[in-house]
């Protein structure tokens, strides 16, 4: 067995080793193996007798093999804040964790990194939104960083890999554990394309409370925070205040006034974040250049039946039978039409015959 990662795991299972003492101990000692062998009396003067004692008495049991195990099947790594595959640019926020749990691998070139966040619940308007975003991000070499929640986290995600660019996700529980759970594949494709990490030990649930402590590693990774949709009291807002005291740019999507999904970042907007209709935008505020544009969606060619049904959709959902009834057309004809604009990428359907308009063509 890899000592180094058998002694980090042992010590990781010890009850009461708050992340302050953890910290004391690293920056003493540097290596979990010095720990372990420390006389009982130093130990003592840092972190406590008790906590002393349990270090030079604590045995490698079964759910400690397990973890061991759990690691080396999964190929993640455990990496203390002194080691170089520790991100450097979070060691520069207060209250960095002195551990990482990461599957996948974090690069330099990681620095250069937004978060994109925004509600569970999202709209079609706000998953929109969010692909468009990690999209012109990616291109501009940007890595996406979010909380593989459902909604506006997943849009991100997926749009990122989706356009050939990296992904970091920051999980609110162990990295062994997928959550949610319809997220599997998902998972499995940001650890080949970027990494998943976490601050939790292994086989550590997805508890609540959990989740607005991560939130300050998904700004703290981050040189701005885009956030899309969110509602008045949400981790969207969690993870803006701790953006704010990391002195992190916050970037906000106005929304219908009339959204409760929207509430929260229009308030954001009314308390001094930067209204943003675009990813160019983002990108021009922080300096980066955008890449250019694609063409292929500028040369897209609609007939004047298409062009008609085109302008009669928007980012809200419409059923066919009610485009058929506004349009007074059949519906087999319309959905012809509207079969030849979904391969043209500027019409999207949704389950039950819903059609959504792909807003960032032509508007």
């Amino acid at each position: 067995m890899n000592d180094e990662l058998l002694d980090l795991l042992t010590l990781l299972s010890i009850e009461k080793l708050t992340e302050k003492k953890l910290f004391i101990l690293f920056k003493r000692f540097n290596s979990p193996e010095k720990i372990r062998n420390a006389e009982i009396e130093e130990l003592s003067a840092l972190v406590g007798s008790e906590i002393a004692k349990k270090i030079k008495l604590k045995q490698v049991d079964d759910r400690i093999k397990k973890r061991y195990d759990t690691v080396r099947k999964t190929g993640a790594m455990i990496v203390p804040y002194y080691s170089p595959a520790y991100p450097s640019w979070l060691k520069k926020i207060e209250y960095f964790p002195p551990i990482l749990f990461i599957r996948g691998e974090i690069k330099i070139e990681d620095e250069l990194s937004i978060a994109v966040i925004g509600t569970r619940g999202a709209t079609v308007y706000g998953k929109t939104i969010a692909e468009n975003f990690a999209a012109e991000f990616v291109k501009a070499g940007i890595t996406v960083v979010s909380g593989m929640a459902r909604g506006i986290d997943t849009a991100a995600h997926r749009s990122a890999l989706k356009n050939g660019g990296r992904t970091i996700a920051v999980l609110g529980c162990g990295i062994n554990i997928c959550y949610p759970p319809e997220n599997k594949r998902l998972m499995e494709e940001i650890i080949e394309n970027g990494a998943v990490i976490s601050e939790f030990n292994l086989d550590t649930p997805p508890l609540a409370h959990n989740f607005p402590k991560r939130n300050r590693i998904v700004s703290g990774l981050s040189k701005a925070v885009v956030a899309i949709e969110a509602k008045e009291k949400s981790g969207v807002m969690n993870t803006v205040n701790w953006a704010l005291d990391q002195n992190k740019d916050v970037f906000a999507i106005p929304g219908n006034i009339y959204s409760k999904a929207s509430s929260g970042t229009n308030r954001l907007i009314k308390e001094g974040a930067i209204p943003v209709t675009s990813a160019a935008e983002v990108l021009e505020s922080l300096g980066i250049k955008h890449p250019k544009t694609d063409k292929t969606k500028k040369d897209i060619i609609l007939t004047d039946v298409e062009k008609r049904i085109w302008e009669n959709l928007s980012s809200d959902p419409i059923y066919l039978d009610t485009l058929s009834e506004r349009l007074n057309q059949p519906t087999g004809s319309i959905l012809n039409v509207l079969l030849s604009l979904e391969i043209k990428g500027v019409v999207e359907q949704l389950p039950g015959m819903m059609f959504v308009k792909k807003f960032d063509y032509f508007d």
